[in-house]
C-alpha cells in the first residue's frame, strides 16, 4: 500500500449545479446525469489505487449516491484556488501523506496512471502537475500543503495549467510532469471521453442515451 492519498473535488450531481457548461444542448437533469457518471467512474478508478486513504471533497452532501469506503470533507467556501488549497489543508490535517488532487472531469484516467503519479512523489519528486488538453490542469500531487500555491493561477482558463506550473516553479517544487488529457467540459468532451471508456461504464452508457442530443 503507498503511504498517500488520493482527493477527488467534486461536486454533488444535482441539476442545475453539475456540468452547467453542457446546457444547453442538454437540459439540466441530462447535464447531472453526465456529471454522476463521469463522477462515479472517476471514483472507481480511484477505489483501485493502493493508498491509504481516499476521499472526496465535496461541495453537496454525499447522502443516497456516494460509495461507501471513501473520507469525505466539505469544500470550504470562495474561489477555486481557495476551494483547492483548503482540500490540501483539511485533507493533509486529517492524513499527513502525500497527496495527489484530481477532479471529476477525467474518468478515463486509469488506476496505472494515478499510482505512477504517486509513486514519482514517493521517489523524492517534489510534486507532480498534469496538463488538461484545454490549458487547464486535471492533477496535482504535493508532499504538503503549500501556502500561496494557487495565488496569481487564472483557474478555469487556458492558461491556468502554464500558470500553475510556474508557480509550483517559483516555490521551489518544479513539477514531474503527467501526461495530458482531455477535460469533460463541453458536449464535444462527452463523446470524445466516453468512446475511450469500456462500453458497460456509466459515463459512456450515458453517452449513448444522450447520444441524439450531444451530437
Amino acid at each position: 500500500m503507498l503511504r498517500a492519498q488520493v482527493l477527488v473535488l467534486a461536486k454533488e450531481p444535482l441539476p442545475g449545479r453539475a456540468k452547467t457548461r453542457l446546457t444547453p444542448p442538454l437540459l439540466p437533469e441530462q447535464a447531472a446525469a453526465v456529471a454522476r457518471a463521469a463522477l462515479l467512474d472517476t471514483l472507481d478508478v480511484v477505489a483501485a489505487v493502493p493508498v491509504q486513504r481516499r476521499t472526496v471533497v465535496l461541495d453537496g452532501s454525499p447522502a443516497g449516491w456516494l460509495p461507501a469506503g471513501l473520507s469525505v470533507l466539505p469544500q470550504r467556501a470562495g474561489a477555486l484556488g481557495e476551494r483547492l488549497a483548503g482540500a490540501f489543508e483539511d485533507a493533509y490535517r486529517a492524513l499527513p501523506v502525500p497527496l495527489l488532487l484530481i477532479g471529476m472531469d477525467t474518468p478515463q484516467v486509469t488506476a496505472t496512471l494515478l499510482g505512477e503519479a504517486l509513486e514519482l512523489l514517493l521517489d523524492g519528486r517534489p510534486a507532480v502537475l498534469g496538463h488538461a488538453d484545454d490549458g487547464g490542469w486535471w492533477a496535482l500531487g504535493l508532499h504538503a500543503p503549500a501556502p500561496g500555491l494557487f495565488d496569481g493561477v487564472p483557474m478555469s482558463t487556458d492558461r491556468a495549467g502554464t500558470v500553475q506550473q510556474e508557480r509550483l516553479t517559483a516555490l521551489g517544487l518544479a513539477p514531474a510532469l503527467l501526461p495530458p488529457l482531455r477535460d469533460l467540459d463541453h458536449a464535444d468532451d462527452v463523446l470524445a471521453i466516453a468512446a475511450q471508456l469500456a462500453p458497460t461504464s456509466r459515463l459512456a452508457t450515458t453517452a449513448a442515451e444522450l447520444a441524439g442530443a450531444l451530437a
